[in-house]
C-alpha cells in the first residue's frame, strides 16, 4: 500500500526522507474511526508503510475536545519507536502497526 503523495507532508527523521499524513481511514486505527492515527513511508525506498494509532480522540468524535493534531516531533518519535521495534520500511509486507499510549 502507497501513501499519497497529495495531503502529505516530508520529515527527515535521522537522515532519512519519509512521507507522513494524518489518517481517517477505518483500516488506520479503530474501527469506528474515533481515534486519531497517521501513516508514515519511507520516500526513498516506499515499502512497508508504518501505520500508528495515538490513542488519542479524533476531532470527528462528538464531546471531544478540537483541535487534536499531530504534529512533526511526534511523528518522529512514532518512526524511531517503529524502527527498535522492527520496522524495516525499505522491505515489502503488510503495514506495520504502532500503537501508542495517549498519556
Amino acid at each position: 500500500m502507497a501513501l499519497v503523495k497529495k495531503g502529505s507532508r516530508r520529515i527527515v527523521v535521522d537522515g532519512v526522507e519519509y512521507r507522513w499524513r494524518v489518517s481517517r481511514r477505518h483500516w488506520c486505527c479503530d474501527y469506528e474511526g474515533s481515534t486519531l492515527g497517521y501513516v508514515v513511508e519511507d520516500t526513498a525506498r516506499p515499502g512497508t508503510t508504518l501505520v500508528v494509532e495515538t490513542g488519542r480522540p479524533s476531532a470527528s468524535v462528538p464531546d471531544t475536545a478540537r483541535g487534536e493534531v499531530v504534529l512533526p516531533g511526534e511523528v518522529a518519535a512514532g518512526i524511531r519507536a517503529a524502527r527498535s521495534n522492527g520496522w524495516t520500511p525499505g522491505s515489502s509486507g503488510s503495514p506495520f502497526k504502532l500503537h501508542l499510549s495517549a498519556a
